[in-house]
C-alpha cells in the first residue's frame, strides 16, 4: 500500500505544531520543528508501510531540571497528549513518535540499583512513562559524565571513561567500571520502581569537550567518544540491562557553538566533534563503513594573515578593547584550563584581537585598536592554541564561521549528531 503525505513547508509545520500543542505554548514553542521537517522528510514521497522507519519529535529538552523549580511540568503532558491527538489525525502516529528528553538530574541514589526519581517527579514520570509505553516511544534521556567530573573535584577521573577504573563501584553482584553505565542503570531501577522497567531507552545527548576547561581538551574527548561508541557497540549492556545496549545513541554535539551562553561554564562552546570550518578534531572510528569522519571538502578561506598586539605598543590601556573583541568574538579558550591560557598576557591579547578581526571578516579597520594592534603574516599558533583564519562570504554568513543557523535550531536544543545504532 502506497501514502501520499501533503507537504508542509518549514514555517506552516511551526505554526502548525503551535496551534495543535495549545494551550500548552509555552513548551511547545521548546519543541525542534527543525527535527519535524527532517523527521517529515517522506514529505511528497510515496513510501511503502512497511519500509517507514519510526521517526521522533522531541517536545521540551529537560523540563525537569533542578533549576526549573517545577515551572515546566504542568506542560508537558497537555503537549504530549494534544501533539498526539494530530499526529493520529495527519495518519502520522505509527510512525512518528513523541519523546520528552530527560536530564540525569531527574533520578539518583548511591548505587544504581537503588535508583530512584526526585520525589516530586514521581507523578509526571509515571506519566510520562505511561504514555510512551502506550504509543511505542522511548525513554530519553541526556548523561554527560564531563559534567559530573566538572562540577565534584572528588569524582575520579578515570570513572568517567571506558578505559578501566580504580574506583569501580560494587552494587550487590554488580559492578560497574564507568560513569556512563552506573547512571544508565540508576534510570533503568528508577523505571522499574514506578513499573516501566523494560521500556526502551535512547541516549539524547552525551559527549565530552574539547576546550574551555580542565579536562576538556582534543585527547579526552577523543578518549570518551571513542571509548562510548565501543562500548555500545560491543552490544553488551550494562549489569541491569545485560546485552541491550540503548536503542540508539547520540553524540552532543556536531559543531561548536560560538555564542552559546557560558552560564554553566566556558566548554559550553567547545562540544563540537567538528570545528567551525567543518574539519573534524581529532580521529573518531564510528564503525559504521570505513568508519571514519569526513571533513568539509572546498572550505574557501579568508587570506592567511592575523591580528596581534604590536609588540612595540603600550598595552596599559587595551581593557576596554578586549572587552570589545571577547563581547563580539568567542575567547573562552583563555580561561584557566583553556587551550590558549598558557601564553601570557600578550598572547592573550593578540588572540582576542584576531578572535574579533577574523568575525569582522579581516576589515583592516578592525585590527586597530586605537593603534595597539597590527596585521602579520605569520601564523602566531603556538602548541595547542590554535589561531584561526575565517571562512570567505562565498562559505559564510557575516561571521567567520559556516552558517549554522539551520542546525543551531536543532542541535543546540536536541545536540543530535551521529546515531550509533
Amino acid at each position: 500500500m502506497k501514502t501520499k503525505i501533503k507537504s508542509r513547508s518549514e514555517e506552516e509545520l511551526f505554526v502548525w505544531i503551535r496551534r495543535r500543542a495549545d494551550p500548552a505554548v509555552a513548551l511547545a514553542e521548546q519543541i525542534w520543528y527543525l527535527d519535524l521537517v527532517t523527521v517529515v522528510g517522506v514529505l511528497e514521497e510515496e513510501v511503502d508501510d512497511e519500509e517507514r522507519s519510526e521517526r521522533y519529535i522531541a517536545v521540551g529538552n529537560e523540563p525537569f531540571l533542578t533549576s526549573y523549580s517545577g515551572q515546566y511540568q504542568s506542560y508537558v503532558m497537555p503537549a504530549l497528549l494534544n501533539l498526539q491527538q494530530s499526529l493520529v489525525k495527519a495518519n502520522l502516529a505509527s510512525y512518528i513518535k513523541l519523546v520528552v528528553p530527560c536530564n540525569a538530574d531527574a533520578y539518583g541514589s548511591s548505587l544504581p540499583s537503588q535508583g530512584a526519581f526526585r520525589p516530586e517527579l514521581t507523578t509526571i514520570m509515571t506519566q510520562l512513562a505511561s504514555f510512551l509505553n502506550s504509543n511505542g516511544s522511548p525513554f530519553v534521556v541526556n548523561i554527560y559524565p564531563f559534567l559530573s567530573l566538572y562540577g565534584n573535584a572528588d569524582f575520579p577521573q578515570d570513572y568517567a571513561f571506558f578505559e578501566g577504573t580504580n574506583h569501580a563501584v560494587t552494587d550487590g553482584s554488580n559492578v560497574y567500571y564507568n560513569a556512563f553505565d552506573g547512571n544508565y542503570d540508576t534510570l533503568v531501577a528508577a523505571l522499574n520502581r514506578i513499573g516501566y522497567g523494560q521500556i526502551p531507552i535512547m541516549i539524547g545527548e552525551i559527549g565530552w569537550p574539547t576546550d574551555g576547561a580542565l579536562s576538556a581538551n582534543l585527547t579526552a574527548a577523543r578518549v570518551f567518544n571513542q571509548g562510548l561508541v565501543n562500548h555500545v557497540l560491543s552490544g553488551k549492556g550494562t549489569p541491569l540491562r545485560p546485552g541491550i545496549p540503548p536503542m540508539a545513541v547520540y553524540l552532543f554535539s556536531l559543531l561548536d557553538e560560538g555564542a552559546k551562553s557560558t552560564l554553566p561554564g566556558n566548554f559550553e562552546r567547545h562540544w563540537g566533534i567538528f570545528s567551525f570550518d567543518g574539519q573534524s578534531k581529532y580521529r573518531l572510528n564510528l564503525g559504521l563503513g570505513n568508519g571514519l569522519l569526513m571533513n568539509a571538502r572546498d572550505v574557501s578561506y579568508l587570506p592567511p594573515r592575523w591580528c596581534v598586539a604590536d609588540p612595540t605598543k603600550d598595552l596599559s590601556t587595551v581593557a576596554n578593547h578586549l572587552k570589545l573583541a571577547c563581547s563580539v568574538a568567542d575567547c573562552t579558550t583563555l580561561v584557566y584550563g583553556g587551550s590558549c591560557n598558557a601564553m601570557g598576557a600578550k598572547g592573550n591579547i593578540s588572540y582576542a584581537f584576531n578572535s574579533y578581526y577574523q568575525v569582522q571578516k579581516q576589515n583592516v579597520q578592525s585590527c586597530d585598536f586605537d593603534g595597539l594592534g597590527m596585521v602579520t603574516f605569520l601564523d602566531p599558533s603556538v602548541g595547542d592554541c590554535r589561531f584561526l583564519v575565517g571562512i570567505s562570504d562565498s562559505d559564510a554568513s557575516s561571521s567567520n564561521y559556516i552558517d549554522t543557523s539551520g542546525f543551531i535550531a536543532f542541535w543546540s536544543l536536541f545536540a543530535v549528531v551521529l546515531m550509533l545504532v
